[in-house]
């Protein structure tokens, strides 16, 4: 653990103070310079192991997670449910004390059940690292989000931050608003008002009833994919509805600020929630997102393994 960072776990931006989400983000600028040079190692985790075990997909999480580590010189190991004894009855704790039994230094989990990497840091020595669980928290995605935001704006504070989709589903949206309130922002939330969460407000977001409402003025648009996979249930008619209804354009984009930023934390459903005219927008800073979360997990790594 390093001065101005206490935890030994990164398990979601509710157990943060604002102090420690900055020192992170601090840290994270400082690392992004190492994935631009010509050799792009550190030895700052030399020696250490790290494991990422995902029971969901995943295509940039993981690996970012995998470059950051490589990248700090620590050697990854790369688990998926699908391939492991889960399939053959072991319980994740089983999983997780036999992992343990190797001694890794890191274990990053994603999982569909919320609060999986509270449980797993209650029970094994690793340094625990919660890649997304269930509809509860992602937050080395807010993290990135937020270090995108400072790069394009300056800072977090005093902004306006719209987020428009399936808020209920998200565990993007819970985190984001937790570290945006947290760093001085305003959050508004938009969508169909069945995928609005009953405690959106308790986080500090400010519920839209329109799409317009939720657009007009701010300075950070963030869209989310709508996740069928989580739906038990329909919530809405199609998808063609929910791109009338919700989907983002430049007609839309034309109620922000005229230097307002898109983000969207990925995978993008092209002519869902976002139209496809604005994929090659100055505005639309997706890719910068992408490559901001190498750095942002490699500051997490070094701060909880280093």
């Amino acid at each position: 653990m390093a001065e101005g960072f206490n935890k030994s776990h990164l398990l979601g931006i509710e157990e943060l103070s604002a102090a420690e989400i900055k020192f992170i983000l601090k840290t994270a600028e400082a690392m992004k310079e190492i994935s631009f040079r010509e050799i792009k190692k550190v030895p700052t985790l030399r020696g250490k192991t790290i494991i990422t075990f995902f029971y969901e997909p995943s295509t940039r999480t993981r690996t970012s997670f995998e470059i950051a580590a490589k990248r700090l010189s620590a050697d990854t190991i790369n688990i998926s449910a699908s391939t492991s004894s889960l399939v053959k009855g072991e319980s994740l704790l089983d999983t997780a004390k036999n992992l343990q039994a190797m001694q890794p230094d890191v274990l990053i989990i994603r999982h569909p059940h919320a609060g999986a990497p509270h449980f797993l840091a209650k029970h094994i020595e690793a340094a625990v690292i919660n890649a997304g669980d269930g509809m509860h928290e992602h937050p080395t995605q807010a993290l990135l989000d937020a270090l995108s935001i400072i790069e394009k704006k300056g800072g977090i504070e005093g902004l306006e931050i719209a987020i428009i989709g399936d808020i209920a589903h998200s565990r993007v949206a819970r985190s984001d608003i937790l570290l945006f309130t947290k760093l001085g922002a305003n959050v508004r939330i938009a969508g169909p008002l069945t995928l609005i969460p009953p405690y959106a407000e308790v986080l500090g977001s400010k519920v839209c009833e329109c799409i317009e409402e939720a657009l007009e003025g701010v300075d950070v648009v963030i869209a989310l994919r709508v996740q069928r996979e989580r739906l038990k249930q329909v919530l809405f008619p199609d998808l063609r509805e929910y791109a009338i209804m919700f989907g983002l354009n430049r007609k839309r984009l034309s109620l922000t600020k005229k230097d307002a930023i898109l983000m969207h934390p990925g995978p993008v459903n092209w002519g869902v929630e976002l139209d496809p005219e604005i994929m090659n927008m100055d505005r639309t800073i997706i890719l910068d997102q992408v490559t901001n979360g190498v750095a942002v997990r490699m500051a997490v790594l070094a701060l909880v393994a280093g």
